[in-house]
């Protein structure tokens, strides 16, 4: 497996992984256009992705503008690989070199995705107004967590 910067020419495939995912899925398509992951990964973050044999298999981005993370999503017939855990340790590390303010995330409750966050070292600071839970992670706990 090879993690590296996602570029823009990898957009069709970090599309394709995110339609795959079963769950937080994505009801509305139109919602998450090409242009959206363009300025995600060239104006307001930064994004990485992992290859299996020249295939994109994940993705996450982080968005420096708003301080939360845009996107973590793993192709299903990839699963439980540390292909997620990997991606988020080079998300986080990125994200807290560049600004010491917390940085959140919102996922779909009793999820894996939930269980996962936790298992990170996440805070839950509460519900979006669409009941997602919403955490929060800190430059401090994220240091910390790496020691």
């Amino acid at each position: 497996m090879l993690f590296r910067d996602a570029r823009p020419e990898d957009i069709p495939q970090l599309t394709a992984v995110r339609f795959a995912v079963r769950e937080n899925v994505l009801r509305n398509r139109a919602l998450v256009t090409e242009a959206h992951y363009l300025d995600y990964l060239t104006r307001r973050g930064h994004g990485w992705v992992c290859e299996e044999a020249g295939a994109v298999v994940g993705f996450a981005i982080a968005d420096l503008q708003d301080h939360n993370i845009w996107a973590l999503f793993v192709h299903p017939d990839f699963d439980q690989r540390g292909i997620g855990k990997r991606l988020h340790q080079l998300m986080l590390d990125w994200y807290f070199q560049q600004t010491p303010e917390p940085v959140w995330l919102s996922t779909s409750p009793g999820t894996r995705a939930e269980a996962f966050y936790r298992r990170q070292g996440w805070q839950e600071t509460g519900r979006t107004s669409s009941g997602e839970v919403r955490f929060e992670m800190t430059r401090a706990g994220w240091t910390e967590r790496g020691e």
